[in-house]
């Protein structure tokens, strides 16, 4: 009986030593940072391009939003934008109404002005008026531009392209227009 007591007990130890080695185990972590390392930047260039893209239709939207005010009320409106405490910021508002006193509403924390807004500037605040029919009030016309704070190359533009008030949006190029422009 104490010879078979013993076997059993040299059986149960060779199947308690199933699992992984620690080799095993450090290679894995290896793979898993190697991937992670590979597919993190991609992901976030991603997300800031979707902010980008959410951020564009937004004053796409506000600057189709006045001009509709304007028709409806027969009445000259404006879109304005600025950028208040690090975060860009637009409203709709009476041409009459002072920007300031104006309800104004935020992009996304991490989308900036680029350089390439080429809109009026007074006071801080850019903006363009439209007429009651439409028009655009007082040219030049212009875009703004929008870019990542985090950077990259990634940039959405929305044009005010007539007097009429034709607009369209754009992206970034590889290359520059002949004003050096990357949004296009």
């Amino acid at each position: 009986m104490g010879s078979y007591l013993l076997n059993k007990f040299k059986d149960k130890q060779n199947c308690s030593s199933n699992g992984f080695t620690l080799l095993e185990l450090l290679v894995s972590v290896v793979i898993i940072s190697i991937l992670a390392a590979i597919s993190i930047p991609s992901w976030l260039a991603f997300v800031d391009t979707q902010r980008l893209n959410t951020a564009q239709n937004e004053v796409y939207l506000a600057i189709r939003q006045a001009q509709s005010q304007a028709t409806k009320n027969k009445l000259t409106w404006q879109v304005s934008f600025r950028e208040q405490n690090d975060i860009v910021q637009w409203a709709v508002h009476q041409a009459t109404v002072n920007p300031v006193n104006a309800i104004w509403n935020n992009l996304d924390p991490n989308v900036r002005l680029d350089a390439e807004t080429s809109l009026q500037q007074s006071n801080d605040v850019r903006h363009i008026e439209f007429d009651d029919k439409g028009n655009i009030r007082k040219p030049p016309l212009g875009r703004i531009t929008l870019s990542s704070k985090s950077g990259g190359k990634a940039k959405r533009c929305v044009y005010i392209s007539t007097i009429l008030g034709a607009m369209r949006t754009a992206k970034e190029n590889d290359k520059p227009d002949n004003g050096g422009k990357y949004c296009y």
